[in-house]
């Protein structure tokens, strides 16, 4: 069994955070790889209804995300937590109940896409152009679920003892082959890929995108299999384990529910956008889908590195070395302050190109740019909510960030919708999810300063 937790105790702060942030940020750079090639692979068809229909299935794929994270982030917090307080015959209960809670949920998600899949694809906002290719893809989504859903819990699971370097590896694993699989499931055989005749290919389209995708996570789920079973780890996956009792579900729901919940609001609000850019077209829709995916690049870096320091702000939380906590939040913010600036530079030089790497049709184009403009505008700060988000889950503050997730996504995001389209059209719907962002910046630095200045004061009153 190897101790992984001398990272949160003896590691300066700039090593504690690059040993747990660069394998979440390179995990996270490997997921955007992996996210954007069903989009490119299925651009590559040159239909923008299949890639439209990504788009419209995407929602849905998040709800599979979205109990991964229940399980997987609300685990890791609790687990860095309870290391911190000196818990561990705790943490094997708590690795337990994630495990066969995650199975088991996603063994209900894959049944209810199965059965449904038609009328929420329609809510989804598919049209008579869009709903075959995005049944398909659904179909295969919902037979994957339980795998899907376990490995994003298993990769948060082994952050939250300090492994990061195994967490990005099962990850990265999963989403490599996924990449590889791509053309071939998608694709057909002598079909032109950078310049190249492709030597085989099934040409199955977006149904061979949601194949992939399949199949890598089951992948995942065979590597962190493998790390429990060698006992590397100090979680346990031992079935007598499992328990709901002495505050185990409790303490495992209250940080993951703002985390799932982030994702199924990021679903209900995508739904939103597909159903408000319908009205302008298939074109409009496809565009949104290949700019939020762009814009992930930003995004999903920032997000490594505040997932990254998670278990650190955690840890130290329980073992209440609030300076250290906050020498550590600090230094990931200027971080990723650094890296939102130098990335939005970079794309608002070259966003015709970025928009052009997806599909060459000059409809989707022309949208795209402008998508993709509005939505980089908060890429150099939004990095600081990001950071702040995973702290208060770290510090196992469930309702600080249950109120961001609810913001960004639904609070503040969906009502700007309706407002911004019915004010200004088009261009409001496109500007919604930064005005959107540059709140909840200022929310979550007014949430920060509030939460650590009464530690501060609880501490000095004990010290007196």
């Amino acid at each position: 069994m190897t101790d992984n937790t001398r990272v949160f105790e003896s590691y300066s702060i700039p090593r504690a955070v690059g040993a747990m942030a660069l394998p979440s940020m390179l995990g996270m750079l490997i997921n955007i790889v992996y996210n954007l090639a069903d989009t490119f692979f299925v651009g590559q068809t040159g239909d923008p209804n299949q890639v439209a229909a990504v788009s419209i299935a995407m929602p849905l794929f998040l709800f599979t995300m979205a109990g991964g994270n229940l399980f997987g982030v609300g685990g890791c917090a609790f687990i860095s937590r309870s290391l911190g307080e000196g818990k561990k015959d705790r943490v094997k209960t708590i690795s337990s109940f994630c495990v066969y809670s995650a199975i088991a949920l996603g063994v209900v998600i894959g049944a209810v896409f199965l059965i449904f899949k038609k009328p929420l694809l329609y809510a989804a906002g598919a049209s008579d152009n869009t709903i075959g290719f995005a049944q398909d893809y659904l179909k295969w989504v919902a037979l994957g679920a339980p795998f899907v859903i376990t490995a994003i819990m298993a990769g948060n699971l082994v952050r939250g003892e300090g492994a990061a370097k195994v967490s990005m590896f099962g990850m990265v694993i999963g989403q490599l082959v996924n990449i590889v699989l791509d053309p071939i499931f998608i694709l057909n055989s002598g079909d032109r890929l950078f310049g190249f005749n492709l030597p085989f290919g099934f040409g199955m389209g977006v149904s061979g995108a949601a194949i992939a995708t399949v199949l890598g996570n089951v992948v995942s789920v065979l590597f962190f299999l493998i790390y429990f079973l060698r006992g590397n780890s100090i979680l346990s996956i031992t079935p007598k384990r499992y328990s709901i009792k002495n505050g185990i579900a409790k303490g495992v729901i209250n940080v993951g529910l703002p985390a799932s919940l982030n994702n199924l609001l990021m679903s209900v609000s995508n739904i939103v956008v597909n159903i408000f850019l319908a009205s302008y077209g298939d074109c409009a829709v496809a565009a949104m889908g290949v700019a939020m995916k762009a814009n992930m690049l930003v995004v999903m870096l920032q997000l490594g590195l505040g997932q990254g320091i998670q278990p650190i702000v955690g840890y130290c939380y329980g073992a209440k070395k609030y300076d250290r906590m906050k020498k550590v939040i600090f230094f990931s913010i200027v971080c990723n302050i650094v890296i939102g600036t130098l990335m939005t530079v970079f794309y608002i030089l070259f966003k015709n190109q970025v928009i052009q790497m997806f599909i060459n049709e000059p409809s989707v184009i022309a949208y795209g740019v402008k998508m993709l403009v509005a939505l980089m505008v908060p890429g150099p700060v939004i990095g600081i909510m990001f950071v702040l988000n995973f702290s208060f889950q770290g510090m196992g503050k469930g309702f600080q960030s249950l109120f961001l997730s609810i913001g960004r996504q639904g609070l503040i995001y969906i009502p700007l919708l309706f407002i911004l389209n019915k004010a200004v059209g088009l261009g409001g719907i496109i500007w919604a999810q930064p005005s959107a962002d540059f709140a909840c910046i200022v929310a979550a630095i007014i949430m920060f300063m509030v939460i650590y200045n009464n530690l501060k004061k609880g501490t000095a009153i004990k010290n007196n």
